[in-house]
């Protein structure tokens, strides 16, 4: 068995993440559980960087737009948080486009909206 690329590092964050959803619940914005977040990535010694701008590349030039991810965690994990009733294969693209703009192999899609659990999944590009 080969071992996940950032084990430690991805289980540390979902246990933040675990712990944001077991303190609000389902029903809060998005923006609440941005700052829940930041509170318990910080509580947690985690280092992370809230609202990242990513910078996109396109044949070697970086273009003017740019995509603000929620959070970059130990500067190898893409965080999306989301507050809605499922994931869709939508929020699955946005995640794996901030891994492509990034560079970074390992994205955590986050989504405390789901109704009695966190839904969480792994991803690694």
């Amino acid at each position: 068995m080969t071992d996940l690329i950032y084990q430690d590092e991805a289980y540390a964050v979902i246990g933040a993440t675990i712990e944001v959803h077991r303190e609000l619940g389902p029903g809060f914005l998005e923006a609440a559980y941005q700052e829940a977040m930041s509170i318990e990535l910080t509580d947690r010694n985690i280092p992370h960087i809230p609202q990242p701008k990513l910078h996109i590349h396109y044949k070697g030039r970086v273009l003017e737009k740019y995509y603000v991810a929620d959070f970059i965690c130990y500067d190898c994990i893409a965080v999306e948080l989301k507050a809605e009733k499922h994931l869709t294969p939508v929020d699955e693209a946005q995640l794996f486009n901030q891994l492509k703009a990034t560079k970074m192999r390992v994205g955590a899609l986050i989504n405390f909206g789901a109704v009695g659990k966190l839904e969480w999944k792994r991803f690694v590009n």
